[in-house]
């Protein structure tokens, strides 16, 4: 416990009563006989049952009226230890897991099967898209099939979530350790949200993990703390091998991993004796399908093209952080119907896609360059994000950021737009131009900007491409191949790049 906490629990126990302390330490992990206390498990969990996602693809679980413990709809049942202890028991006959039972694995127990049980009822509904494909990929690195449930911990299978730290995705990974294993990290794509991509770079982890500690309960809690932590606590164990016996060693929240992992195997096989059962999904593993996206196409443009909603896409493809997905060879995951559909009509999609024009909504060019930025002395990650013209959050999502913020010298991936590089550096020479001349008009301005063989043209309300061509005495190919613009529709206000014509 760091010291900070221990002052505070004392001065608590002054002011108040030990009750008071009781509380506090509930607090910090989940205990046995105490249902109401948070835990971070917990608290993804809650942000399950608020996830509008998946409110148009999931109905109702049906409710068995002749189950086998003859349970009314609202029962929550209660057993002893003894049947805990022997249903772990039957799963841990057939796993290499040590799925033991005690109180700790018993208060997250009945976490899923009290507290959270419209949750777990979610989760199960959504592994049905995931699991297949889980055991897929784990089977393929020779791994047990168990660690399935590494995700509904991790994540409670919420395919974007975001941890406090920065960990995304149904895997959690962080920025470094994603981009270890090869998931790609942009302004348009997090591939940490790619539920395959994101499965196999974690099953290569685990495997890797393994190596390292020969034991799946040291690997559960290296992926949770990280390979250095775990060796510490073998060292300051005086050389301890096992989880249980490094336990009292390690970070509060890994000390509750292993147990919840346990107890996720228990939710997850045990539910429909809690008398909880999976959400409808609209959708299995076995009834959708991908396929590779020639142009770029935004989410209202699926929509529309296919008749399914921006919601159901999301769900589908999780991946895309914009709702736009980019050229370049990616995929769309979507119900084998609509994917059926889309490839007989790829042709006539496409083509309406070009031929939208004004009535179109622009979509940004995603010609992209990184930069590497070092943090100086004051800065803050609000400042750095308009400087570059991105979002805090996405410069959270390409960095780890510590708890205590940045620090100077710390160096950032940022990933710009070149189109935004070109107004930027010309609003910082329309502001010289300004400091050394009186001279008010922004295309005077505009034009000393530009250089011998370009001009940059800022785009007026009613302008089209066509007017802009004629009036220079250019192509309109030209200006779109020049300026990288996905359509031919202009957005108000933005920069054209045009090269000058020698008379």
């Amino acid at each position: 416990m760091q010291l900070n906490k221990y002052w505070t629990i004392m001065t608590f126990i002054r002011k108040k009563n030990t009750f008071v302390l009781l509380l506090i330490i509930g607090s910090l992990t989940i205990k046995s006989q105490s249902y109401s206390v948070e835990h971070p498990i917990a608290d993804m969990l809650d942000s399950l049952s608020s996830q509008k996602m998946f409110d148009n693809v999931f109905s109702k679980p049906v409710f068995p009226k002749n189950n086998k413990y003859k349970y009314t709809i609202d029962s929550v049942p209660l057993f002893d230890d003894n049947t805990y202890q022997s249903r772990l028991a039957k799963l841990d006959a057939v796993s290499p897991f040590d799925l033991v039972y005690n109180e700790h694995v018993k208060g997250f127990i009945n976490l899923y099967m009290i507290r959270k049980r419209g949750s777990l009822s979610r989760m199960m509904g959504v592994s049905q898209l995931y699991y297949p494909m889980f055991e897929e990929v784990l089977d393929k690195y020779n791994i047990p099939l168990e660690l399935k449930h590494l995700a509904v911990i991790e994540s409670a299978l919420i395919p974007y979530a975001r941890s406090g730290a920065g960990a995304t995705g149904l895997w959690q990974f962080m920025y470094p350790t994603g981009k270890m294993f090869g998931l790609k990290v942009d302004s348009y794509i997090d591939e940490r949200c790619n539920p395959y991509k994101a499965t196999v770079a974690a099953a290569e982890y685990l495997k890797s993990l393994y190596m390292m500690f020969n034991d799946w309960q040291m690997v559960l809690a290296a992926y949770n703390a990280g390979p250095g932590t775990i060796s510490k606590a073998i060292r300051r164990s005086g050389g301890k091998k096992t989880y249980w016996e490094i336990r009292p060693y390690l970070p509060l929240e890994t000390q509750g991993y292993v147990p919840a992992f346990i107890a996720a195997n228990y939710a997850m096989n045990y539910a429909d004796d809690h008398n909880i059962y999976a959400a409808l999904p609209r959708k299995t593993y076995f009834e959708v399908d991908t396929v590779v996206v020639k142009e770029q196409m935004s989410f209202d443009q699926i929509s529309q093209a296919l008749d399914i909603s921006n919601e159901e896409i999301l769900y589908f493809n999780p991946q895309y952080r914009k709702n736009i997905i980019p050229s370049g060879g990616n995929a769309m995951c979507l119900p084998k119907n609509k994917i059926a559909y889309f490839l007989n009509n790829e042709i006539e999609i496409y083509s309406a896609i070009q031929s939208q024009k004004k009535e179109s909504v622009v979509i940004e060019s995603i010609a992209e360059i990184k930069i590497n930025h070092v943090v100086k002395k004051g800065e803050k990650l609000s400042s750095i994000a308009r400087k570059y013209g991105v979002k805090v959050q996405d410069i959270k999502s390409w960095n780890y950021i510590g708890r205590r913020g940045l620090k100077t010298g710390k160096h950032l991936v940022i990933f710009v737009h070149e189109q935004n590089r070109i107004i930027k550096k010309l609003e910082l020479k329309k502001q010289t131009n300004l400091a050394s001349t009186k001279d008010t008009s922004e295309n005077l301005i505009v034009e000393k900007s530009n250089s011998k063989d370009y001009i940059f043209h800022k785009v007026k309300k009613g302008e089209t491409l066509y007017q802009i061509a004629k009036r220079n005495n250019v192509k309109v190919s030209d200006l779109i191949n020049l300026n990288q613009l996905t359509n031919n529709s202009l957005l108000l206000g933005s920069y054209l790049k045009i090269k000058k014509i020698n008379k």
